[in-house]
């Protein structure tokens, strides 16, 4: 079995590894909406099991019992499967299962959303950075406003997905909030939507003027540690190097 990330959605970055996998795979498993950024080419003529939200365990049991049936399977996640993607829960299952012995597992990486959409941006994770999901559909909201605060307390720059929904209207808000409280009203904050897909959107502003009611699912938000600025309309976060070392414009 092989678990892929499919990159952002667009074609072009797609990995080789990840397109030879697909070309060469019998059964393809995936998220619906994940189904449909595969080229049409690539599906042709393979058994595509295709499921929506929340099905994640059915997606895994059947990308199983194909596999147990020797068909060779490969299970589709965006960006990277081992970024908030199917690779753990594979891997979950299958000791459950007690089907370690089986099958065999290869994990094929792909560009995560989060390095797509700070490459729209500019370079905001030049420095140390934390990535924090809102979705509390599996872990309880206390537990991530405490990682909120401790990221914002160490100074690191924040990533966050899954942002806001139609069910999940406030944390973004409430996150908002406590970045404001402990870094001030001016900290960039960048929003990518549809990072290198169709009806992508890029943009940064202070954190006061961020218009939380026009994020959702789509979106990815980064918001700017200490010494992150917006600089030539790119939102960049120092490495520290100008001051490390002597800098003349001269010569």
């Amino acid at each position: 079995m092989r678990v892929v990330g499919l990159g952002p959605g667009s074609p072009e970055y797609l990995a080789p590894k990840a397109r030879e996998v697909l070309e060469r795979a019998e059964v393809i498993i995936g998220y619906k909406g994940y189904i449909g950024l595969i080229e049409r080419d690539l599906l042709l003529g393979k058994e595509v099991i295709a499921t929506g939200m929340t099905q994640e365990l059915d997606r895994c049991h059947a990308a199983i019992d194909s596999s147990l049936k020797g068909k060779s399977t490969a299970v589709v996640c965006s960006g990277d499967p081992g970024v908030y993607g199917m690779a753990g829960l594979i891997l979950e299952l299958l000791e459950r299962r007690d089907y370690y012995a089986e099958i065999d597992v290869e994990i094929i990486p792909g560009i995560p959303a989060l390095a797509a959409a700070a490459a729209l941006l500019g370079a905001p994770l030049m420095h140390d950075f934390a990535v924090i999901s809102l979705s509390d559909l599996l872990t309880p909201w206390e537990i991530i406003e405490k990682r909120i605060g401790a990221a914002l307390e160490a100074d690191f720059v924040l990533v966050l997905y899954n942002p806001r929904s139609k069910k999940r209207d406030w944390q973004l808000k409430r996150a908002m909030d406590m970045v404001i409280e402990h870094r001030g009203a001016k900290v960039p904050v960048g929003v990518v939507r549809n990072a290198m897909r169709e009806g992508q959107e890029v943009g940064a502003c202070p954190a006061s003027e961020l218009r939380v009611e026009a994020i959702d699912m789509l979106s990815i938000v980064l918001v700017g540690n200490s010494t992150t600025c917006l600089s030539m309309g790119k939102m960049v976060t120092p490495r520290g190097y100008l001051e490390k070392y002597d800098f003349s414009l001269s010569g």
